[in-house]
């Protein structure tokens, strides 16, 4: 059976898309998948950083995508989460080295080989976007409660729904005192304007900058609701649509020891 290829895009830069890839992938493969994270932003890779591998790159997926090496030399196994895969970006090329035929070869041979791909979109809706969504299958949209990032999370789910690919939201970084107090948008109005399926809140979280700096996934910090809300962002991605959203204002905590102990996520 062929792998899934999932793109994680967003339309603005800055609202926590590879933060997302690593820790969506990491949980993925927590479940028991072979996942491979592609990281699409040639010439300004971060992927790599964030999950702890630059140190460990020798081809990137540029040298894939054009045959200068084979699937196996291209991913980096990660240290710490057995199935877990990087595909770095290059960062002596261009968004226009690639074309689109070359990344519908691309998505053949990574379909072969994983059973999840999560390829992370670069900002903008350039020719980085359109190799990063040529071969998808599915579509996450990652947008932060702000009327920028809204607009143009709205422009590309236009086109994601141009090419036939149903988009899902996650809304991140939501910071419930300032929801509270009217001073930011709720996800209802993130969700009213978007109006597509909503399949996660992630709530603004320190030990997302700690993971960041010492390349340790997120999805691994039992403390981090962050963290936890990528990993039932990840089994409902998985198909598990009865893993409840928990509302970042809700009485998270005590509401959240609930659900947790009942799926194996935390101790209660």
């Amino acid at each position: 059976m062929e792998g899934k290829i999932i793109v994680i895009t967003s339309g603005k830069g800055g609202v926590g898309k590879t933060t997302a890839t690593a820790a969506l992938g990491a949980a993925i493969a927590l479940e028991g998948k072979r996942v491979a994270v592609v990281d699409m932003d040639i010439g300004l890779r971060n992927l790599d950083v964030v999950m702890g591998l630059e140190n460990r790159i020798v081809f990137n997926v540029v040298d894939l995508a054009k045959g200068r090496c084979k699937v196996k030399q291209a991913s980096i196994k990660d240290r710490r989460i057995e199935n877990l895969f990087l595909i770095p970006a290059s960062q002596s090329d261009n968004k226009n080295t690639l074309s689109t035929d070359d990344m519908i070869r691309l998505c053949k041979k990574l379909r072969e080989e994983f059973d999840i791909v999560l390829i992370d979109c670069p900002a903008g809706i350039e020719q980085g976007f359109e190799n990063s969504v040529i071969g998808a299958d599915e579509a996450v949209v990652v947008c932060t409660p702000e009327v920028s990032a809204v607009r143009d999370a709205d422009r590309i789910i236009g086109l994601l729904y141009a090419r036939s690919i149903t988009p899902k939201l996650v809304v991140n970084r939501i910071v419930p005192r300032l929801v509270a107090s009217g001073d930011m948008l709720s996800h209802k109005d993130v969700v009213d304007v978007l109006s597509i399926e909503l399949i996660g809140l992630v709530c603004m979280d320190d030990f997302v900058i700690t993971s960041t700096n010492t390349g340790t996934p997120i999805v691994l910090d039992r403390e981090s609701r962050a963290g936890q809300a990528f990993r039932r962002i990840a089994m409902r991605l998985l198909g598990n649509t009865e893993i409840p959203i928990v509302d970042p204002l809700e009485d998270s905590k005590g509401f959240w020891n609930r659900i947790s102990s009942k799926i194996g996520l935390r101790k209660a």
